[in-house]
């Protein structure tokens, strides 16, 4: 069993599915958390069904059939165990923030090129977030039953797509007056403290706000803003 059996074990506890049916679902709700390529995800209820944590019964719809997949009371407590014990934290995959880090071998306009990109990235996944959690705001989401707990989920999401789009603001301040090889940048000294004041902050146990504002440059772009 991996995290990704889990996670299909957790979806059948909420309903019964058939194969598609979960693919689509993790495309709606948990590729945003748990991202996993299609192929990688049919096996799963066939895995489940083998170690007696899922049954499968066949269904005739027209002239075709289908499988569809119902948690199991072995796999409710197989379930109920796993949540129990503490998951692992999150690990980033950030590809364009992956490009800015070896930007010494392009240009600050490759830097800049990436920001704006990072911004629209989060333009196209906060409409998804924002249709459910509107949904939700009207008791008009499609699991009413889970709506406290689809909350926790999205508030997360949604804080983590506002300090991207912060972050991404707040650097393209910074990179604004550098000169194209960004090996020639002066660093801000200024944003570095902040920088040292907020890790300083998390240390000693404490949350502090993430206001991504550059001392130095109080102007933002506004042409790019999600």
């Amino acid at each position: 069993m991996t995290t990704t059996s889990y996670a299909i074990l957790g979806l059948l506890a909420v309903k019964p599915w058939t194969t598609y049916e979960l693919i689509q679902q993790v495309r709606r709700s948990l590729r945003r958390i748990w991202p996993r390529a299609a192929s990688k995800l049919y096996e799963e209820p066939k895995k489940l069904v083998a170690l007696g944590y899922a049954r499968a019964v066949t269904e005739q719809v027209g002239r075709k059939q289908r499988t569809r997949y119902t948690i199991s009371p072995a796999g409710r407590r197989a379930l109920a165990a796993w949540v129990a014990e503490p998951g692992a934290g999150p690990v980033l995959e950030f590809e364009q923030l992956l490009k800015i880090h070896f930007a010494d071998s392009g240009s600050t306009e490759d830097i800049r090129a990436n920001l704006t990109a990072t911004l629209a990235w989060v333009r196209e996944q906060n409409e998804e977030n924002l249709a459910a959690a509107r949904a939700y705001l009207v008791d008009d989401g499609p699991f009413p039953d889970r709506a406290a707990l689809n909350g926790l989920g999205g508030r997360f999401l949604t804080e983590y797509y506002a300090m991207v789009a912060g972050w991404a603001h707040w650097a393209l301040g910074i990179v604004e007056t550098w000169p194209d090889d960004p090996t020639r940048a002066a660093p801000d000294r200024a944003a570095t403290a902040e920088t040292v004041r907020i890790a300083e902050s998390i240390a000693d146990g404490q949350l502090p706000p993430l206001t991504m504002t550059n001392p130095q440059q109080a102007r933002r772009p506004t042409s790019t803003r999600p």
